[in-house]
Protein backbone atom coordinates (compact mmCIF):
# COMPACT_ATOMS: atom_id res chain seq x y z
CA UNK A 1 0.00 0.00 0.00
CA UNK A 2 2.77 2.44 0.68
CA UNK A 3 4.54 1.91 -2.50
CA UNK A 4 0.95 2.62 -4.54
CA UNK A 5 0.65 5.87 -2.28
CA UNK A 6 3.88 6.76 -3.20
CA UNK A 7 3.54 5.74 -6.88
CA UNK A 8 0.29 7.93 -7.13
CA UNK A 9 2.17 10.94 -6.07
CA UNK A 10 4.70 10.93 -8.95
CA UNK A 11 2.37 10.42 -11.00
CA UNK A 12 0.50 13.74 -10.46
CA UNK A 13 3.79 15.38 -9.80
CA UNK A 14 4.62 14.23 -13.28
CA UNK A 15 0.95 15.73 -14.54
CA UNK A 16 0.95 18.26 -12.47
CA UNK A 17 3.33 19.54 -10.34
CA UNK A 18 3.58 20.03 -6.63
CA UNK A 19 0.48 21.40 -6.62
CA UNK A 20 -1.31 18.74 -7.73
CA UNK A 21 -0.25 16.37 -4.11
CA UNK A 22 -3.22 17.23 -2.44
CA UNK A 23 -3.89 14.19 0.02
CA UNK A 24 -7.48 14.15 -1.65
CA UNK A 25 -6.03 13.69 -4.77
CA UNK A 26 -3.53 11.30 -3.89
CA UNK A 27 -5.83 9.36 -2.13
CA UNK A 28 -8.59 9.36 -5.13
CA UNK A 29 -4.94 8.09 -7.68
CA UNK A 30 -4.10 5.66 -5.36
CA UNK A 31 -7.45 3.92 -5.46
CA UNK A 32 -7.89 4.38 -1.22
CA UNK A 33 -9.81 6.15 1.11
CA UNK A 34 -8.37 9.39 2.61
CA UNK A 35 -8.24 7.04 6.15
CA UNK A 36 -6.38 4.26 4.22
CA UNK A 37 -3.73 7.16 3.26
CA UNK A 38 -3.70 9.14 6.72
CA UNK A 39 -2.68 5.44 8.18
CA UNK A 40 0.31 5.08 6.21
CA UNK A 41 1.33 9.04 6.21
CA UNK A 42 -0.03 10.75 8.61
CA UNK A 43 0.50 14.07 6.83
CA UNK A 44 1.17 15.74 3.61
CA UNK A 45 5.13 16.62 4.58
CA UNK A 46 5.48 12.60 6.02
CA UNK A 47 3.98 11.54 2.40
CA UNK A 48 6.26 14.23 0.29
CA UNK A 49 9.11 12.80 2.57
CA UNK A 50 8.25 9.53 1.89
CA UNK A 51 8.54 10.09 -1.68
CA UNK A 52 11.69 11.77 -1.17
CA UNK A 53 13.25 9.27 0.31
CA UNK A 54 12.72 6.86 -2.15
CA UNK A 55 13.65 8.84 -5.00
CA UNK A 56 16.98 9.22 -3.15
CA UNK A 57 17.20 5.86 -2.32
CA UNK A 58 16.73 4.79 -6.54
CA UNK A 59 19.15 6.97 -7.41
CA UNK A 60 21.42 5.72 -4.59
CA UNK A 61 21.20 2.17 -6.22
CA UNK A 62 22.93 2.96 -9.32
CA UNK A 63 25.95 4.72 -7.56
CA UNK A 64 29.18 2.76 -6.70
CA UNK A 65 30.57 1.88 -3.13
CA UNK A 66 33.58 2.98 -1.57
CA UNK A 67 35.85 0.04 -3.64
CA UNK A 68 34.91 1.45 -6.98
CA UNK A 69 37.92 2.87 -8.89
CA UNK A 70 38.66 6.06 -9.37
CA UNK A 71 35.98 8.50 -10.92
CA UNK A 72 33.50 6.01 -10.99
CA UNK A 73 31.70 7.80 -8.28
CA UNK A 74 31.62 11.23 -10.32
CA UNK A 75 31.01 8.79 -13.95
CA UNK A 76 27.70 6.99 -12.30
CA UNK A 77 26.30 10.48 -11.08
CA UNK A 78 27.18 11.72 -14.96
CA UNK A 79 25.34 8.43 -16.17
CA UNK A 80 22.68 8.79 -13.64
CA UNK A 81 21.58 12.20 -14.59
CA UNK A 82 22.35 12.71 -18.16
CA UNK A 83 21.80 10.32 -20.93
CA UNK A 84 24.56 9.57 -23.35
CA UNK A 85 22.20 10.85 -26.07
CA UNK A 86 19.77 13.84 -26.56
CA UNK A 87 16.67 13.13 -28.44
CA UNK A 88 15.00 16.01 -30.59
CA UNK A 89 12.70 17.73 -28.02
CA UNK A 90 14.69 16.38 -24.71
CA UNK A 91 13.65 18.59 -21.54
CA UNK A 92 14.97 15.68 -19.44
CA UNK A 93 12.35 16.56 -16.87
CA UNK A 94 8.84 15.32 -18.49
CA UNK A 95 8.26 12.02 -17.21
CA UNK A 96 11.02 12.52 -14.14
CA UNK A 97 9.92 13.45 -10.77
CA UNK A 98 11.30 17.21 -9.62
CA UNK A 99 12.82 15.60 -6.44
CA UNK A 100 14.81 19.06 -5.25
CA UNK A 101 11.62 21.01 -5.91
CA UNK A 102 9.50 18.33 -3.75
CA UNK A 103 11.79 18.55 -1.03
CA UNK A 104 11.12 22.40 -1.07
CA UNK A 105 7.67 22.28 -0.97
CA UNK A 106 7.77 20.11 1.75
CA UNK A 107 9.83 22.07 4.14
CA UNK A 108 12.61 22.23 5.87
CA UNK A 109 12.16 18.91 7.38
CA UNK A 110 12.05 17.52 4.23
CA UNK A 111 14.61 19.45 2.52
CA UNK A 112 17.04 17.89 5.09
CA UNK A 113 16.40 14.86 4.12
CA UNK A 114 17.74 15.79 0.65
CA UNK A 115 20.65 17.50 2.37
CA UNK A 116 22.12 15.11 4.43
CA UNK A 117 21.97 12.30 1.40
CA UNK A 118 23.95 14.95 -0.69
CA UNK A 119 26.32 15.89 2.40
CA UNK A 120 27.00 11.84 1.74
CA UNK A 121 27.24 11.70 -2.22
CA UNK A 122 29.60 14.85 -1.86
CA UNK A 123 31.81 12.93 0.56
CA UNK A 124 31.84 9.91 -1.43
CA UNK A 125 32.69 11.79 -4.60
CA UNK A 126 35.75 13.81 -2.89
CA UNK A 127 36.76 10.26 -1.24
CA UNK A 128 36.91 8.35 -4.71
CA UNK A 129 40.31 9.21 -5.59
CA UNK A 130 40.37 12.20 -7.55
CA UNK A 131 40.75 16.03 -6.64
CA UNK A 132 37.99 17.57 -4.68
CA UNK A 133 37.54 20.40 -6.76
CA UNK A 134 37.57 18.26 -9.73
CA UNK A 135 34.99 15.86 -8.08
CA UNK A 136 32.93 18.40 -7.12
CA UNK A 137 33.13 20.41 -10.49
CA UNK A 138 31.58 17.63 -12.37
CA UNK A 139 28.80 17.14 -9.74
CA UNK A 140 28.02 20.99 -9.76
CA UNK A 141 28.20 20.56 -13.90
CA UNK A 142 25.86 18.05 -13.93
CA UNK A 143 23.37 18.96 -11.15
CA UNK A 144 22.88 22.44 -13.40
CA UNK A 145 22.68 20.79 -16.82
CA UNK A 146 20.01 18.19 -14.56
CA UNK A 147 17.89 21.40 -13.57
CA UNK A 148 18.11 23.06 -17.20
CA UNK A 149 16.71 19.91 -18.83
CA UNK A 150 14.05 19.45 -16.39
CA UNK A 151 13.27 22.81 -16.62
CA UNK A 152 13.33 23.07 -20.05
CA UNK A 153 16.05 26.12 -19.78
CA UNK A 154 17.96 25.92 -23.00
CA UNK A 155 19.48 22.66 -22.33
CA UNK A 156 22.46 21.82 -24.46
CA UNK A 157 20.62 19.31 -27.61
CA UNK A 158 22.02 17.22 -29.96
CA UNK A 159 25.86 17.40 -30.88
CA UNK A 160 26.52 20.07 -27.90
CA UNK A 161 24.69 17.49 -25.71
CA UNK A 162 27.30 15.25 -26.56
CA UNK A 163 30.49 17.48 -26.76
CA UNK A 164 29.95 18.20 -23.43
CA UNK A 165 29.49 15.30 -21.86
CA UNK A 166 32.31 13.79 -23.78
CA UNK A 167 33.82 16.61 -21.96
CA UNK A 168 32.79 15.88 -18.45
CA UNK A 169 34.04 12.06 -18.98
CA UNK A 170 37.34 13.36 -19.99
CA UNK A 171 37.63 15.62 -17.10
CA UNK A 172 36.76 12.57 -14.73
CA UNK A 173 39.42 10.10 -16.85
CA UNK A 174 42.37 13.09 -16.76
CA UNK A 175 41.29 13.64 -13.19
CA UNK A 176 41.21 10.11 -12.48
CA UNK A 177 45.00 9.50 -13.71
CA UNK A 178 46.10 12.26 -12.32
CA UNK A 179 45.32 10.67 -9.15
CA UNK A 180 47.30 7.71 -9.63
CA UNK A 181 50.35 9.21 -10.05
Amino acid sequence: MRDQLLDAVERLLVRGGVDAVRLDAVAVEAGVSKGGLLHHFPSKRALVQGVVERLADRFEAVLPGPEAPPGAFALAWLDASIPAESPTGDTGGADQVPVALLAAAGGPEVLDVLRVRYDGWQKRLTDNGLDPAVATLVRMAVDGWWTSRLLDLSPPRDDLHRRLRALLVELTQRGAEFAKA
